[in-house]
């Protein structure tokens, strides 16, 4: 990677993400085109950091199109502060999902179990 192409990225980077910046109005003003350079001729469409932030989590939840999805993983690969919120979510996600895989004790199963049929067997002499 050339030194003007890693200066601008940390640019990018830098500037934070959510936000409309310079990498994502071009003088071309394309959205996410980058400084000067119109790159819908390449990439296609060019989504914006606004736009990905804002479709972020139904691109994760997989609930976009597939032509929408490519978009924004377009833009994700491209933009650095994106893909970092992207893949901090995407973490985020397993570490709470593998959290949350705790199995409810068999002895308070059996406990509540007992309850509802004694419950029920109270109920059922009152009538």
């Amino acid at each position: 990677m050339s030194e003007g192409v890693q200066r601008q990225r940390q640019q990018q980077d830098q500037q934070g993400h959510g936000q409309v910046s310079d990498h994502d109005q071009g003088s071309a003003g394309s959205p996410g085109s980058g400084p000067g350079v119109d790159t819908s001729g390449l990439f296609g469409v060019s989504v914006d950091c606004v736009e990905a932030v804002h479709e972020l989590y139904s691109y994760l939840d997989g609930e976009l199109t597939e032509v929408r999805r490519e978009e924004i993983r377009v833009h994700l690969d491209w933009c650095g502060p994106c893909g970092g919120a992207a893949q901090f979510e995407e973490d985020l996600r397993r570490v709470i999902a593998n959290r949350c895989k705790d199995r409810v004790p068999q002895s308070l199963i059996d406990r509540v179990a007992s309850a509802i049929s004694e419950e029920s067997k109270q109920d059922d002499a009152r009538n």
